[in-house]
């Protein structure tokens, strides 16, 4: 049963009345109650029936709402609770409440990376504790994929806010395959999430016009806020579909999508059709021993590991070159594990 506002606040305006036993409640004074608190809530001078708080006390006293209030009539016409100390608002949790919140906080967890998420830390502990007293364990039913260690968590923050502010940023960083660490002058302009892993997505000063570039958060050694450079606004990309064509993260400006052309062996077949590589996946047929789909898709590092991570139950028809480097890499692995 959905709540609307007019009805949350006859059962909270009932409630206080029931608690306050130094006065004795009819339902002329409950109606009277609800009516002025309604005007003082919400403006509203339309008043209240007492068929409306007759049907609030019933649902009150119903598990409906999961209240199951011990309201009682004493003499025939005064409303009470039965209980001293009872209150809506002390009502425990249900089942399903625990389960819910549960996955609630579970969920919330996950995102410590934002300051605005860290702002709710203390109203996930609440409710952790909470869900510790209803249940007495801290069983949780859903786990999501997380990484502990990953390095450069913290710095989602203030990237999200220099972004936010259009800041420009003097980043040091170092890429795997650098000796050195590079410093330059970079614009901010999306944060980008895969596998858990996070990349800030701008552009260097030097080519701000005509390229992109994607740094992993974890290969930032520091940053800083330069206030006397301004600020080179992105007018290149739209980033709500700029990545509409990609598996992971990796893509040129100009770099467009191409078609690929895959089979796969019978029995893994079944894995693609119920969790396709990417949303332009279609099946083209299926043979005996074998389906054939094709996705159209940047071709980039990210799909290269995708398809070689389906080892020998995959093979990439077209494109040609794609076809050639993938066999080339297999082979490579190949000979690493004979030469070892």
């Amino acid at each position: 049963m959905s709540l609307n506002k007019l009805a949350l606040i006859r059962y909270r305006t009932i409630d206080n009345c029931l608690q306050n036993r130094f006065r004795k409640w009819t339902l002329d004074d409950l109606v009277e109650a609800c009516a002025e608190a309604i005007y003082e809530y919400e403006g509203i001078t339309a008043g209240v029936s007492k068929r409306t708080v007759q049907l609030d006390i019933q649902n009150m006293r119903s598990e409906k709402l999961g209240y199951v209030a011990p309201i009682v009539v004493v003499d025939k016409k005064f409303y009470t609770y039965g209980e001293k100390n009872y209150s809506i608002t002390n009502t425990p949790l249900t089942k399903q409440d625990i389960g819910t919140l549960s996955e609630v906080v579970q969920l919330l967890k996950q995102f410590k990376g934002f300051s605005y998420f860290g702002e709710l830390n203390e109203m996930v502990k609440r409710l952790e504790d909470k869900i510790q007293k209803q249940q007495h364990k801290g069983k949780s039913n859903i786990s999501f994929e997380t990484n502990p260690l990953l390095k450069g968590i913290d710095l989602i923050d203030p990237l999200h806010r220099a972004i936010n502010n259009q800041q420009t940023l003097e980043i040091n960083y170092q890429s795997f395959k650098a000796r050195e660490a590079a410093n330059f002058i970079f614009f901010p302009y999306h944060l980008k999430e895969y596998r858990n892993r996070w990349f800030l997505v701008g552009a260097r000063k030097k080519d701000a016009a005509n390229a992109i570039l994607t740094l992993a958060l974890d290969r930032i050694a520091d940053f800083k806020i330069l206030v006397t450079e301004p600020f080179v606004k992105n007018r290149q990309v739209n980033f709500d579909t700029f990545y509409n064509d990609v598996i992971g993260v990796s893509k040129n400006l100009n770099q467009e999508a191409v078609e690929i052309v895959f089979k796969i062996d019978r029995e893994n077949a079944p894995y693609l059709l119920t969790k396709p590589l990417h949303a332009t996946q279609r099946l083209l047929s299926q043979e005996k021993e074998y389906s054939l789909f094709t996705i159209k898709v940047v071709w980039n590092f990210e799909l290269e590991r995708e398809l070689l991570g389906f080892g020998e139950q995959i093979q990439v028809i077209s494109p040609g070159g794609l076809r050639r480097r993938l066999a080339k890499r297999l082979q490579e692995a190949l000979q690493a594990y004979q030469t070892s």
